[in-house]
């Protein structure tokens, strides 16, 4: 499974608000302490959707595209096979129904 910033990216900034609009009712129960905790998240939570925002960083990127030539680098053969399995299907379709037959001729 891999890390998708298109989901994640909300999930973040609703945690965000949610500490946030947390800190105040702790401020409003008078617990200083408690709020302090919701804002530390609140602030780190929007850091990370910040973060998310701006895309992936250039090294990621490079190391993205380098796997994809390599899974293409695995494919060509593959697909070579493939085409000349096609080819050869072709030849046989061409050649007509009667010479396919298979049995006792008579």
């Amino acid at each position: 499974m891999t890390f998708k910033p298109r989901i994640w990216y909300p999930i973040a900034a609703a945690l965000s608000i949610l500490n946030l609009v947390g800190a105040g009712f702790a401020v409003g129960q008078a617990e200083p302490g408690h709020a302090a905790i919701h804002v530390v998240l609140g602030l780190a939570f929007g850091l990370w959707a910040q973060r998310l925002r701006q895309g992936p960083a250039p090294n990621d990127v490079q190391t993205r595209l380098d796997a994809l030539e390599d899974e293409m680098s695995l494919l060509r053969p593959e697909l070579s096979e493939m085409q000349e399995r096609l080819d050869f299907a072709e030849r046989l379709l061409a050649q007509g129904p009667e010479s396919h037959r298979v049995g006792p001729q008579r």
